[in-house]
């Protein structure tokens, strides 16, 4: 399957590496569009319409606001039109590409990485385009997560997409904590980011069992307890909720 990408920022450039195809690609920057195709031994397109015309699936990867404008450069063109606008829900794709097939995605950009988290909500006609092969190619980025109300989707976007920079700073405030304490700084990152890797994979391979591991390395009364009560007691389940809740309101 041809996809061809209507943008080529960050988003794009991750969704096109993980799934690691040639893509067809139009972005208002010419040169980062360029610099994409070639990367993916894919090909530059002038227009949108050009590459809707072209493409087995057109994936949306512009500003949300420029919905309606990019919809009337692909009407009559476009087949089925996948979308990664944060805040448009696929009544409103509907509306914008009538009687074409729409998917809606949100992925994450660890995507790149094909260690993403993607979650999926399909519209009234996904059953009457290519849902399966769709999946099937998205699929490789990662996990996907069928969310049966699409009104998860803002919930879920602040776990999964804005996410990934909270983990970062999480991992960036332990790193500086250890460099307080005389640890090489670099050393310190790389201690961080590899006990989330670790942590990451041993949840998967035990059934996501986040309680079980916290009792497994917090033995009663030991240093670990002790650093536990002080996150909890300096509300770090508050702050996490803070920036969900925030990340939510301002999406929706």
């Amino acid at each position: 399957m041809k996809l061809g990408l209507i943008g080529a920022g960050n988003m794009a450039s991750a969704l096109a590496r993980g799934i690691g195809e040639p893509v067809l690609v139009s972005d208002p920057d010419s040169e980062r569009a360029g610099a994409l195709a070639r990367e993916m031994g894919g090909e530059a397109l002038d227009s949108n319409g050009e590459v809707a015309e072209r493409a087995d699936a057109v994936v949306l990867c512009h500003k949300p606001k420029q919905l309606a404008e990019v919809a009337e450069e692909l009407s009559g063109r476009a087949k089925p039109v996948v979308s990664i606008l944060a805040a448009v829900r696929t009544e409103r794709l509907e509306r914008a590409y009538p009687a074409v097939p729409v998917y809606r995605f949100i992925p994450n950009i660890p995507a790149e990485v094909r260690r993403g988290v993607l979650c999926y909500s399909p519209g009234s006609r996904a059953g009457d385009g290519p849902e399966g092969e769709l999946l099937e190619l998205f699929g490789r980025l990662g996990t996907v997560i069928p969310l049966e109300d699409e009104a998860l989707m803002e919930p879920a976007m602040a776990l999964m997409s804005s996410g990934v920079a909270f983990v970062a700073l999480v991992a960036e405030a332990f790193a500086d904590a250890g460099a307080a304490h005389g640890l090489a700084p670099d050393d310190a990152v790389r201690m961080a980011v590899e006990t989330m890797g670790g942590t990451s994979a041993w949840l998967g391979a035990h059934g996501l069992d986040l309680e079980g591991l916290r009792a497994r390395v917090a033995t009663p009364g030991g240093v670990t307890e002790r650093g536990l009560e002080a996150l909890e007691q300096r509300q770090l389940p508050a702050v996490c909720r803070a920036a969900v809740d925030t990340v939510v309101e301002a999406a929706r």
